[in-house]
């Protein structure tokens, strides 16, 4: 994402190949965050010869909250209704808490902000 950031101004569209080898991350796996990236509507695909995807939308609009939401299948830091001592819990409120404040710092932090 970081790497699309940067070539959104000039609306550069990168192939996956071109992504996979300037982030060092494997072409299968790559396709695999893409594509759940696309559904989640945060790039678009272009076809043909010089395809590739671009940001569907400016980095200042793409939260670090967004793509964690689009990449990760459960949002939450602990999920507390996977544990059976959930009702008599004593550090349920704090893990809360954490959730919280870990969401809203991923709210708070977009693409621009990583790419200054």
């Amino acid at each position: 994402m970081v790497l699309l950031a940067k070539s959104y101004k000039g609306k550069q569209v990168l192939s996956t190949k071109t992504i996979s080898q300037k982030e060092g991350v494997p072409f299968d796996f790559l396709e695999k965050i893409i594509a759940r990236i696309e559904k989640a509507g945060l790039v678009k695909g272009k076809k043909g010869v010089s395809g590739g995807y671009i940001l569907s939308r400016s980095p200042n609009k793409i939260s670090a909250k967004d793509i964690v939401s689009a990449l990760e299948d459960n949002k939450k830091a602990v999920d507390c209704s996977l544990c059976g001592r959930s009702k008599q819990c004593l550090t349920k409120s704090v893990w809360a808490k954490i959730d919280n404040s870990f969401n809203k710092t991923l709210k708070s932090v977009t693409l621009a902000d990583l790419i200054k």
